[in-house]
């Protein structure tokens, strides 16, 4: 019979090994400081009881040597791998794509099949900008892919870049139905995604394609015809307005005024100039 004191149970803690035995002891030695803790608690919420006696048996004694050790603990639950083609929301601006990609902020959202956050590198010299998605755009998700797109990539080859090495997007995130100009309500909306993408990409250099880019970051009346060629700033980056892609396929003597624009913009980097594209 075991019994209890009135004044407190009190248990010496130990050192994680009974005295004398081998540090390095086998899994017995482990199960019996185990049991020792155990018997501890349990006779601590019997005195917490007011229960003073306690029978203890040979039998129960044996039971308790010859207890089974408790099984670890099973491991933590890791997360499912992440698939190629799903964002990785670590990145602050795969976080905002995300975000866009369920924004409905505006109506553009009713007619989109898909958003278009805009694509490129991390750390670009130069951000182009344009207008919004096209047709080819909205399928895809992907900015200036279309006949535009190939155009401007060509210029930014001529550049003496890849087009994975510069940033490309648009002032509105989703087409405009039947491809017209999005409204000033429509731009405003989506430019608080821009500011902060801007923010993020920090590019010594953003080229505005066309009228409507130079509107959604300016909000100027000012026609690009008397803008283009004209460094402008914006939130402390050089700002090159130029004639959008789109305007080249239609008017293709304006490809020399664009060139003129985009030498502008290769002095401003300190980058070599050729002299033709």
């Amino acid at each position: 019979m075991l019994l209890l004191p009135r004044g407190g149970l009190s248990m010496a803690p130990h050192s994680g090994m009974v005295s004398g035995m081998d540090p390095h002891a086998s899994q017995p030695a482990t199960r019996m400081l185990k049991l020792i803790d155990d018997l501890g608690e349990h006779l601590t919420l019997l005195q917490e009881q007011e229960v003073r006696t306690v029978e203890v048996t040979p039998e129960t004694l044996h039971a308790l040597s010859t207890a089974p050790a408790a099984a670890p603990p099973p491991p933590s639950p890791q997360p499912p791998p992440r698939h190629s083609g799903e964002p990785d929301l670590s990145s602050p601006l795969d976080a905002i794509a995300e975000r866009i990609a369920h924004c409905r902020l505006c109506g553009l959202c009713e007619t989109r099949n898909h958003t278009v956050p805009g694509q490129g590198s991390a750390h670009p010299e130069i951000m182009f900008i344009g207008e919004g998605p096209g047709a080819d755009e909205d399928r895809q998700g992907l900015a200036f892919v279309g006949r535009a797109g190939g155009l401007l990539t060509k210029i930014i080859e001529a550049m003496g870049y890849e087009r994975e090495a510069v940033w490309i997007g648009n002032i509105v995130k989703c087409r405009p139905p039947e491809n017209r100009v999005p409204t000033p309500e429509e731009m405003k909306s989506c430019l608080p995604y821009l500011r902060e993408q801007i923010a993020l990409l920090q590019p010594k250099v953003i080229v505005c394609l066309g009228a409507t880019a130079v509107k959604g970051l300016f909000e100027t009346k000012i026609g690009i015809t008397k803008l283009r060629g004209q460094w402008m700033t914006f939130e402390g980056i050089d700002v090159m307005p130029t004639y959008h892609p789109a305007y080249l396929l239609r008017n293709p003597p304006a490809k020399r005024e664009v060139w003129e624009d985009m030498q502008e913009v290769m002095r401003k980097l300190g980058r070599p100039v050729p002299e033709k594209k």
